[in-house]
């Protein structure tokens, strides 16, 4: 739950103000808490059957095709634009290790041989099948992400507020606010985009009459909620309090001391990204395989994983190295596709599904969500 995207966040409250950004970071928390809800108890909606993907969830409630059409090519945009994002992280994470620790003494190396470095781990990591055989990388790029996002506020307290620091907004015309805002709204939603793969997820846990499934997965929403509000609120506050709109769209550029310190977070960002990439890629090689298996007659095996998870890879690495400023459109993607299928779409499907009684709580609380 606890992404990268984290580390735009002081960029992202310097685009909206304190106001407006206090505001956007605490309904999106309680908001997406809530989805997050409600995808976890339509999981085992129907007896007897498991709604293991979002694109299943959505045939069930729109129809085999419709349903089809309206999440895959949304729940895609946002898996793949993450993986691109997290693929340029890591390269520049690294590029910012190497350039602290050598600290002028070394030959300066471009960030496209970073970015070739960091997809290589991936090549290998990518060959392992499923959620449960990537547990241990996912439970260490989370220890990882807690330890950088504590870094981050920590050593920002600890250099405190800049001179001079400006908190006004970043852009002085009319129509560059608007896209600020705009901008400002997508990269909060780009830093809530767990719903993609929540049900893949609660896929992995054993089910019973007794024990169902969303009782353990609820727990779990619950700790990485509480770590999300731990790790979010601090570092978007105390970020933007210290340095203001002079913020970099990565905190840890902006931070530069300690260089021990702040090349350490760096590592562990690299560390979670690798992580993180998995987590969102799974889904896609899971779509890939199944196609190439059922529409074009491929046998399964690990020729198929080799080829097509590498090919997928590869396409993240050459647009991550053509397009290093891909990182600066995640507020694009934020509002075309993470929005969707994190703040509002579960609440169509719940009202499809449910159909609760017209003008009760829930009725009005899903319709409110949706119409946002």
């Amino acid at each position: 739950m606890v992404g990268a995207g984290l580390l735009t966040l002081p960029y992202a409250m310097s685009e909206l103000g304190w106001g407006p950004g206090v505001a956007v970071m605490t309904l999106s928390w309680i908001m997406t808490l809530y989805t997050l809800w409600q995808m976890v108890e339509m999981h085992e909606m129907v007896p007897g059957k498991r709604f293991d993907r979002y694109h299943e969830l959505g045939q069930y409630a729109f129809g085999e095709t419709l349903g089809l059409w309206i999440v895959v090519p949304q729940q895609l945009v946002v898996e793949i634009s993450l993986d691109i994002v997290y693929m340029i992280t890591g390269g520049k994470s690294l590029k910012k290790f190497h350039d602290l620790v050598c600290d002028g003494r070394c030959k300066d190396i471009k960030l496209s041989y970073f970015i070739m470095i960091f997809a290589s781990a991936q090549f290998v990591i990518s060959q392992l099948p499923n959620f449960d055989s990537i547990a241990t990388i996912s439970l260490a790029a989370a220890l990882m992400s807690i330890c950088y996002s504590t870094i981050a506020w920590g050593a920002s307290v600890d250099k405190g507020k800049a001179d001079g620091v400006d908190y006004s907004l970043r852009a002085s015309t009319t129509s560059g606010m608007v896209f600020d805002f705009l901008g400002g709204l997508g990269q909060m939603a780009f830093s809530f985009s767990g719903h993609n793969v929540v049900l893949e997820i609660q896929a992995s846990i054993p089910s019973t009459a007794d024990t169902p499934s969303k009782k353990p997965m609820w727990k779990g929403v619950i700790v990485a909620y509480t770590i999300v509000l731990l790790c979010y609120f601090p570092v978007a506050f105390v970020g933007y309090w210290a340095f203001g709109n002079s913020v970099d769209d990565n905190i840890l550029i902006t931070l530069n001391t300690p260089k021990w310190l702040i090349a350490a977070a760096n590592m562990m960002v690299v560390v979670h990204v690798i992580g993180s990439y998995q987590v969102y890629a799974m889904p896609v090689f899971d779509m890939m395989e199944m196609v190439l298996v059922r529409k074009m007659r491929f046998s399964p095996g690990w020729k198929l994983r080799l080829v097509s998870r590498s090919l997928f890879v590869a396409f993240t690495m050459f647009v991550g190295i053509t397009f290093p400023f891909f990182g600066g459109l995640i507020g694009f993607f934020g509002g075309l596709a993470f929005a969707p299928t994190t703040y509002f779409l579960p609440c169509i499907i719940w009202l499809t599904v449910y159909k609760p009684r017209v003008f009760s709580l829930s009725w009005c609380t899903n319709w409110v969500r949706s119409t946002e």
